[in-house]
C-alpha cells in the first residue's frame, strides 16, 4: 500500500514538474525588433511594448493605383509585439476586397518559431482571403503568432477603411 501511494505522489509531482517545464526563451526585444525583415518604411521601427495589443507607429505603407475603375491599395498594419516577438502583415486591397496578404515580421528567433511560422502563417493567409476579414480561426499550436497576426491585420484593415 506505501508504494503505491509513493508511486501515485511521485507521478503526480513529475507531471507538474514537466507541465510547468518552458522550453522557449523569451524572446529579446532588441534582436526581433531590429532584424531585416524589411517593412518596406523607411527604417520605421517602433519601440516594444509591454502588451500585445500595442499599437507601434510603423506606418501605414499605403499606395493608390487607379486602373480600369478599380483601386488598388495596400496599407501596413502595426506591429504587435508578443511574447514570442513582433508580427506584422500588410493587405493590399482592390476596390475594397483584400486580394493579398503578406507577413511582414513574424517571431523568428529560433528554428521552432520558423517551423511553427511554415505552417501557421499559410494557414492564416487563407483564412484572412476567405473571410475578408480579420475575424478568423487561430491556427492550432501558433496560438501567439495567430494572435498578433489577427490584431495587426485588424489594424490593417482599419487603416485602409474597408
Amino acid at each position: 500500500m506505501k508504494r503505491a501511494i509513493l508511486a501515485i505522489v511521485g507521478t503526480a509531482a513529475g507531471l507538474v514538474l514537466l507541465l510547468s517545464f518552458k522550453t522557449h526563451p523569451a524572446s529579446s526585444s532588441g534582436t526581433a525588433a531590429g532584424t531585416g525583415t524589411g517593412t518596406g518604411n523607411g527604417g520605421d521601427t517602433a519601440a516594444p511594448a509591454p502588451s500585445a495589443s500595442s499599437s507601434g507607429s510603423a506606418g501605414t505603407g499605403s499606395g493608390s493605383k487607379k486602373s480600369s475603375g478599380s483601386t488598388t491599395r495596400t496599407v501596413t498594419g502595426d506591429s504587435i509585439d508578443t511574447r514570442w516577438g513582433p508580427v506584422q502583415v500588410r493587405v493590399t486591397l482592390t476596390s475594397g476586397k483584400i486580394t493579398k496578404v503578406e507577413t511582414v515580421q513574424v517571431p523568428d528567433g529560433n528554428p521552432r518559431d520558423q517551423e511553427i511560422n511554415s505552417f501557421a502563417v499559410p494557414q492564416l493567409k487563407q483564412e484572412t482571403l476567405a473571410a475578408q476579414s480579420a475575424q478568423i480561426d487561430t491556427v492550432s499550436g501558433a496560438t501567439v503568432t495567430s494572435e498578433g497576426y489577427k490584431h495587426s491585420l485588424q489594424s490593417a484593415i482599419d487603416k485602409a477603411g474597408k
